[in-house]
Order: structure tokens, then C-alpha cells, then sequence
């Protein structure tokens, strides 16, 4: 039977008859037992708390004929050659373009990849009792578990559980994180602060800076992980493992496994972030459109929740958090305007829109950076 808009609305209407959101939600948080522990429980149907609009999801499917860009940087430090120019050029080129691109010969082993990926499924996985003590929705907490950052403050809930980390500013006791993950997290997490300096000396110069520039202004003090768990989803038609967004720092260097799954919005189509091995996915955030004023740009991505899995990665943003207040304000860098390219953002300080997207219900569809435009 061919039902109307119109039916098809009173039905929705109907199944929510009783319906008490903020229950569900509760009831679900109460279990600290996060989107893992409904799949333990055998869940065969989500629950309405997951379930995201009809016609956002009738537009997941994407094309594979188009593949962000692959930068090699194991002739970074070649002397003699043009390589290192070479490289820049291509970073610039993707910067500008995609604002996503997937960077090999990195200088971090396989076998830390392969051993953060583990360690990241074997927290989500063990005993439901031993990660409780973690879970927690206080962000000032330098370690913490949950399910989804804006549970209470999302349309819908997706379908995905968390570790989160503050790496740094500050002095984050290794006794502080799980045991289970503790060691190769302290690992991977100084083989990324390396990585990172190399990428914001690139950047730097693909902006036509010193190449100190961007350390200099202290993009990459602050840095915070997270490790998200997507379980297989029983009906990943009605929702997502992360909806559309864009990141909020600098930088984000991620580390996904081979499940597939993450999509990238470039040229007004989605665009799947095939795995690479040893490959890691470079992002731009929020804070460098900012301060390049629009030239490198924060490109929107999602997950989709799939029957398959699990699937795993660990992100680490180049951003402060919520626990230290820092005085620096940053705006579009004086050197990149003129009269023909004035500034299009106001300063702001970098906790600003941190905790403005962790605990503000923001509309749908509007990017966080439209607040911050003059």
C-alpha cells in the first residue's frame, strides 16, 4: 500500500503516542553499559532514541568512482630534491579541495596501529563492570566513557560508544587510563604528537608561512583522543554510527580498521574514505578555516552504521578541551588577509566552541563556525 506524506506523518505520530524520550534516554544511560550493552542483550529493534529522520538517511549512499587524496611522506626528509615542495603543493592542493586526505609512510609503525586498534576493542569489549567506573558525562574529566558526547542534546542518538582522552595541556597520569589499553595509548599517542608537528609545518608552508608558524600560535598544545566502537547494527537503515558534522580543531589524525564505513561530503556528493592499510586519514577542523579564513576549509563526514562489524578507530584532535581555560583568542591570521580578502570570522577562544558543541542543542544543519562570522 502507497501511503502519503501526510499518512505516513499521522503514523509517525501514532508510534509515538506514550512515547517518553527523556525516559529512554535515561534508562539507557543508567546502564553505563553504552550501545555495546543493548547488543549484548540480543537487541534485534533499535530503539526510537536511534532512530534518525527517513529522508537524511535515504541519502547515505555514495560514490566510489572518486578517492581523497593519498599523500606519500617518505621522501619528506630527502635531501637534494624537490620533495618535500612536492609535498606541499599536494597538502595545499587537498587543504583547499577536500579538507580530507590519507597520508602513508608516516614514520609510525604497523605494529602500534595494529596494537592501538586492539587496545581500543579490547576496552569496549571487556565486562560491562570493569569500564562503569569510566563512564561518566562530566567533560572536565581528563578520561572518560559514554555513549555519544551529545546524548541529551541530539535530535537522535547514534550508534556508537566512546573512550575519550586528554592527552594534553597538562600532565595526564598513565594510571588514569584503563589498564586494558593503558600502555599502547601512552605509545601511540607520542608517535601522533611527532606526526603532528611534521603536519603543522606542512601547513604552515602550504599557507605560505614560516614553517614554525602554526606551532608558534600553539595549534598543537592541546590534543584529545577519542576511541569510538560502532557494534553491528540490527537495522543500520534507520540510523548512523556519526551523522553529518565537521570537526572542531585544528587538525584530526584518525586511525580506522578495515571495516569501511566513513563517508566524506565533497563537490555536493558523499564520498567513501575507502581503508587504506597503514594509511592514516588527515582532517581539517573547525579552528584552521578559521584562521585561514576560509582557504583551508572543514570538510563535513559521518559513519554509517552497518550489520557488519565492529568497526573501530581512534581520532586525535589537535585542540584544546574544557578543563583549562586558555587566554589565547585566535582569528583569521593577519599575514593570509588583504583588502580584497578581509576577515570573515571574529576571534574566539578555542574552549569557546568547544563547550559550546558539547552542551548546546544546536540546529540542525547549521555549522558551528556560522556562529562565529562577522
Amino acid at each position: 500500500m502507497v501511503t502519503t506524506d501526510q499518512e505516513e506523518t499521522t503514523q509517525t505520530d501514532v508510534e509515538h503516542v506514550g512515547y517518553d524520550r527523556d525516559k529512554e534516554l535515561k534508562v539507557l544511560d543508567d546502564t553505563k553499559a553504552g550501545v555495546k550493552g543493548l547488543v549484548d542483550a540480543g537487541l534485534s529493534k533499535l530503539p526510537k532514541i536511534f532512530v534518525h529522520d527517513r529522508h537524511e538517511l535515504n541519502t547515505s549512499s555514495a560514490t566510489n568512482n572518486v578517492s581523497i587524496p593519498v599523500i606519500d611522506l617518505g621522501s619528506l626528509h630527502k635531501e637534494g630534491n624537490n620533495s618535500r615542495h612536492e609535498i606541499i603543493e599536494k597538502v595545499k592542493e587537498a587543504c583547499e579541495k577536500w579538507g580530507f586526505f590519507q597520508v602513508v609512510n608516516h614514520d609510525i609503525p604497523q605494529s602500534v596501529l595494529d596494537d592501538m586498534l586492539d587496545g581500543m576493542r579490547r576496552f569496549h569489549e571487556q565486562d560491562a563492570e570493569l569500564k562503569r567506573e569510566f563512564y561518566s558525562r562530566d567533560i572536565t574529566k581528563r578520561v572518560f566513557y559514554n555513549t555519544n558526547f551529545n546524548f541529551y542534546t541530539a535530535k537522535s542518538v547514534s550508534w556508537r560508544d566512546t573512550l575519550y582522552c586528554l592527552v594534553s595541556p597538562g600532565s595526564l597520569d598513565p594510571h588514569q587510563l584503563p589498564s586494558i589499553c593503558r600502555d599502547i595509548t601512552v605509545e601511540y599517542s607520542d608517535h601522533v604528537k611527532k606526526l603532528s608537528l611534521t603536519l603543522l609545518e606542512l601547513l604552515s608552508e602550504a599557507l605560505g608561512l614560516e614553517r614554525s608558524y602554526l606551532k608558534d600560535i600553539d595549534c598543537g598544545e592541546g590534543v584529545f583522543m577519542v576511541g569510538h566502537y560502532y557494534p553491528p547494527c540490527p537495522e543500520p537503515e534507520l540510523t548512523w554510527g556519526i551523522e553529518g558534522h565537521t570537526d572542531i580543531g585544528f587538525i584530526t589524525i584518525l586511525l580506522q580498521d578495515q571495516v569501511g564505513g566513513l563517508q566524506v561530503f565533497h563537490e555536493s556528493q558523499w564520498i567513501d574514505v575507502t581503508p587504506i592499510p597503514g594509511a592514516l586519514i588527515i582532517n581539517l577542523g573547525d579552528m584552521m578555516q578559521v584562521i585561514t579564513n576560509d582557504k583551508f576549509i572543514s570538510a563535513k563526514h559521518r559513519v554509517l552504521a552497518q550489520k557488519i562489524g565492529p568497526r573501530v578507530s581512534v581520532a586525535m584532535f589537535l585542540r584544546q578541551h574544557v578543563q583549562e581555560e586558555s587566554p589565547r583568542m585566535y582569528g583569521p591570521i593577519k599575514e593570509l588577509l588583504t583588502e580584497e580578502n578581509p576577515a570573515i570570522y571574529k576571534e574566539m577562544n578555542m574552549t569557546d566552541l568547544v563547550k559550546m558543541v558539547y552542551t548546546t542543542k544546536l540546529e540542525d544543519d547549521v555549522p558551528p563556525l556560522k556562529h562565529f562570522r562577522l
